[in-house]
């Protein structure tokens, strides 16, 4: 027998005790989308390779991108004009972040393809519950991985010389969160409607790429032409990765100088309060469509 067919056996169980009787009304529905965050959470701490891995790459990531631009924009003498108050790698280590949740908030929806293929996916869908209880759960249980992933990084912040407090920390959680329930709704509702894993990767580097390097994760998104400025203001990561960094550089920034490093529009710093508004918005949105996608799937 597989570690495969083992995983699936275990994971499965509590799936089936849930099939095995009737799950209708709220506490059906809340039961059964714990079901599906907890096998998903579950899923992920058992594979310790993945989480290695989604921490060296963006280690890697950091230290060898951050560091080779970082000299260069020091050799060009542009380095402090254009990052503000901050040297390059600290601008660039909440951009980091927002990476990993990024990456790991879209692709943790490719479990429903791999829940499709091996025959998880259709025990689920002829339960007797509510079909839209596997997408709030499928796109919770992607975002708390994220936030997981992203949270890990806050390690590394001693080696870029960022000051972390209590405080800060725990104001990050929620937007972390945020940033990583929108996207991984939004890679659910792709998914749901994909039939293959080749498919839906190239869907998803089509998308991860430009939404990756418009969010300002590792440039200034001050001064820029037009159309790019409209672009970058367009995008939904931009306000999730924004935060990310006014929270994680307040505490070693001068005082007085956090508006530098905020997202802008019209020359007015738009406030976290609206940046959260619109990354709940946008979850929203990309969730009500991955539950009308599970609905209507034979």
């Amino acid at each position: 027998m597989t570690s495969e067919s083992l995983d699936r056996g275990t994971t499965l169980q509590p799936v089936r005790r849930a099939a095995g009787r009737p799950s209708t009304g709220i506490g059906g529905s809340i039961r059964a989308i714990y079901i599906v965050w907890y096998r998903d959470l579950l899923r992920f701490w058992r594979d310790r390779a993945r989480i290695a891995a989604s921490f060296a790459q963006p280690l890697l990531f950091l230290l060898i991108f951050g560091t080779g631009l970082s000299s260069a924009l020091s050799a060009a003498g542009s380095a402090a004009g254009a990052t503000g108050p901050v040297s390059y790698m600290q601008f660039m280590y909440p951009g980091i972040i927002g990476m990993s949740v990024l990456f790991a908030s879209v692709f943790g929806a490719m479990s429903i393809l791999w829940d499709r293929e091996f025959g998880f996916l259709k025990e689920v869908l002829v339960a007797p519950i509510d079909r839209s209880a596997v997408a709030i759960g499928k796109s919770l249980g992607g975002a708390t991985q994220a936030m997981i992933q992203g949270l890990i990084l806050l390690v590394l912040a001693p080696i870029v010389g960022v000051q972390l407090t209590l405080e800060s920390v725990l104001l990050l959680v929620p937007f972390v969160f945020l940033l990583a329930f929108a996207l991984s709704a939004m890679g659910v509702a792709l998914a749901s409607r994909m039939r293959t894993m080749q498919g839906f990767q190239i869907v998803m580097n089509f998308l991860m790429m430009p939404m990756f390097f418009l969010s300002g994760a590792l440039f200034p998104l001050a001064a820029l032409p037009v159309w790019l400025t409209i672009l970058t203001r367009l995008n939904p990561a931009t306000y999730g990765i924004d935060p990310i960094r006014r929270i994680i550089l307040a505490p070693t920034l001068p005082p007085g100088t956090s508006d530098q490093v905020g997202l802008t529009i019209g020359g007015q710093v738009v406030p976290m309060a609206v940046e959260a508004l619109v990354l709940v918005g946008f979850g929203l949105v990309m969730l009500a469509v991955a539950v009308r996608n599970f609905r209507k799937r034979d």
